[in-house]
């Protein structure tokens, strides 16, 4: 396999909240109300894409009505999506839908994870934290890869972005080192043996700090269930079925708090 492509700069990132149309309307409503933002008017051949647009910076979170799902994939804004797509493909990703022009390219990385490589428009600003008094994120998308493919996996991303890889005082997790602009961090975690995954998959993370109490409740009023409580993360998941995590992570820097 051919490792020599250079690195694709990545000038964004957004997450995209995949949901089977039965549940897509309480699902979509769910991600507006706990990030306080605005809908965009839809779009896409059948009104099935939309942004989710923040009170403040710039947008990073869409959601789009599928016939699969739920799941997150992710959306990396690049300068030429063929230059990317190509050397994504050098490292060992796979382009899904060759086929189809539509001024992106949907990919799989070597493990299995969906990503986009779509046009960059100038984005720059993060959101702030909020609301007032009860500060919280939505700052990570964590990927879930098996555990004999986390080598592959973290090294595909590493090598795509030119971002280094770091290990977690947690052995099962790695993040990559990103712009402090960068609206989205990149966690890995390492599944156990046990899970039965045979590709990666990704939910999302909400840094809460000390708030992760107040959020769930918050989140459970707006539809959210509660699954499974932790010392870092409380596994919640949405009114359509989507797992995701509170996470005890300061929502300026993103580090666990002591």
């Amino acid at each position: 396999m051919a490792t020599a492509a250079p690195p694709v700069h990545v000038r964004w990132l957004t997450a995209f909240v995949d949901l089977p149309a039965v549940h897509f309307d309480v699902g979509a409503q769910f991600w507006q109300d706990v990030t306080r933002s605005d809908r965009s008017a839809p779009r896409g051949d059948d009104g099935e894409f939309a942004t989710l647009i923040p009170p403040d910076g710039d947008p990073y979170l869409r959601v789009q009505r599928t016939d699969e799902g739920p799941r997150i994939h992710l959306d990396l804004h690049v300068d030429s999506v063929d230059d990317a797509r190509r050397q994504a493909e050098a490292l060992g990703a796979r382009h899904c839908d060759p086929s189809v022009e539509r001024g992106h390219a949907i990919m799989t990385s070597p493990t299995g994870m969906t990503f986009c490589f779509v046009d960059y428009h100038g984005e720059a600003a993060r959101t702030l934290p909020g609301p007032s008094g009860v500060e919280h994120r939505l700052d990570q998308v964590c990927i879930d890869v098996p555990d004999d493919r986390f080598d592959r996996e973290t090294s595909f991303w590493s090598d795509l972005t030119a971002w280094d890889l770091n290990q977690s005082r947690l052995a099962e997790f790695a993040v990559l080192s990103q712009p402090p602009t960068s609206p989205i961090r990149l966690l890995f975690q390492r599944l156990g043996a046990d899970d039965g995954a045979e590709t990666s998959r990704a939910h999302l993370d909400l840094a809460c700090g000390e708030h992760v109490d107040a959020v769930r409740a918050e989140h459970e009023r707006l539809g959210a269930t509660f699954v499974h409580p932790g010392t870092v993360w409380t596994t919640m998941r949405d009114p359509a079925g989507l797992p995701y995590c509170l996470t005890r992570r300061d929502p300026d820097s993103g580090l666990v708090q002591s």
